[in-house]
């Protein structure tokens, strides 16, 4: 039995605290990937405003998102924003916000790119029947743009699920902190436990993930064909 280590599953509750804990990571991202896509969205509108002004601070937004990687985002909420603002906030909740941020600017630039690459008579002929900015962009664009945006914002949600692994470094009692601890338990007496521990986790994240990257690439096949 320990041989095969199924014993570290079987010992006490590790395998409902592995479930538990990959409730919180869902959690994280289910979070941050609604709330970011509806921002993403608003953003995406607003950024295919003809100012130069409003283009380039929406670049400079994503620019700063793609340029400094996630975990220093998560350090520099964590423990400085916290700090200088003098507030506690748990790493679950820092977690949601730096997801959403990142979340909102990449969707608003997937929004950006669909709404651009759509015909410009679908604008004029929007004008000519006397809608409004607003009415323009829920009617006629916003409808045609999401088949456009659909696979981008699938690939962005898996990358925001397997990119949620960060949080145990500011704290998060998630999957993979769970699986950690259940390692450190049981080291002694099962030497093998994190290779099982890590491939049980391994395949969490595949049967999360795997799915959402075949629905990505059959839309954007079936679409584009």
């Amino acid at each position: 039995m320990q041989n095969l280590g199924i014993s570290v599953f079987l010992k006490g509750r590790n395998l409902i605290r592995l479930f538990e804990g990959l409730i919180v990571t869902a959690r994280i991202a289910f979070i941050a990937i609604i709330i970011g896509s509806l921002f993403g969205i608003i953003l995406g509108v607003i950024w295919t405003s003809k100012s130069k002004w409003i283009r380039s601070i929406c670049r400079v937004y994503l620019e700063l998102f793609r340029i400094i990687p996630i975990l220093v985002w998560l350090f520099i909420m964590y423990f400085g924003v916290t700090t200088v603002l003098n507030i506690d906030l748990s790493g679950e909740l820092v977690s949601i916000i730096v997801f959403t941020l990142w979340g909102a600017a990449e969707m608003g630039d997937i929004v950006r790119g669909a709404l651009e690459s759509l015909p410009k008579h679908q604008i004029e002929s929007g004008k000519a029947i006397g809608l409004s900015f607003w009415g323009l962009y829920r009617y006629i664009l916003i409808p045609q743009a999401v088949r456009r945006m659909l696979p981008g914002a699938i690939n962005l949600a898996t990358r925001m699920v397997k990119t949620t692994s960060l949080v145990v470094l500011i704290g998060v009692i998630d999957v993979i902190k769970v699986g950690q601890q259940i390692i450190e338990t049981s080291r002694i007496e099962v030497p093998t436990a994190s290779f099982w521990v890590y491939g049980f986790l391994f395949v969490l994240y595949f049967v999360i993930c795997y799915p959402l990257s075949i629905l990505s690439r059959r839309l954007e096949n079936k679409w584009n064909g």
